[in-house]
């Protein structure tokens, strides 16, 4: 029994570190280094955040695509041939579509550090 709970542990710290770890082949910028990206007329900017967040206040470069409907949108409404910008409220929204964006055949993908919070 005592074996169990130690399989349980193991697999618990592996689910989580999974989710901390940085994607390989993920670039990750902050946001004095996005204002220069900005200009970049061939990087698509993509915003995770909830339709609600986004209206909020959203930065005009970016497109509103919310995580939960990223991998059916990137397919039809990115071009893989170019970098993806992602940005989420935190970073952390924006290092899962990282992945997924990398799982879906992107190459190019860069992650926003600290999201819209550490916007100014």
């Amino acid at each position: 029994m005592e074996y169990v709970n130690y399989v349980i542990i193991a697999l618990f710290l592996f689910l989580l570190i999974q989710r901390i770890v940085p994607t390989k082949g993920v670039r990750h910028i902050s946001t004095a280094q996005l204002k220069d990206e900005l200009k970049d007329k061939n990087k698509q900017f993509v915003d995770v955040r909830s339709p609600g967040e986004y209206k909020g206040k959203h930065i005009r470069e970016f497109q509103n695509m919310p995580l939960h409907q990223l991998a059916q949108k990137c397919e039809k409404e990115l071009s893989k041939d170019k970098e993806v910008v992602v940005i989420c409220q935190s970073g952390m929204r924006s290092q899962k579509a990282s992945k997924i964006l990398k799982k879906s055949g992107f190459t190019k993908v860069t992650n926003v550090k600290g999201g819209m919070s550490a916007w100014s």
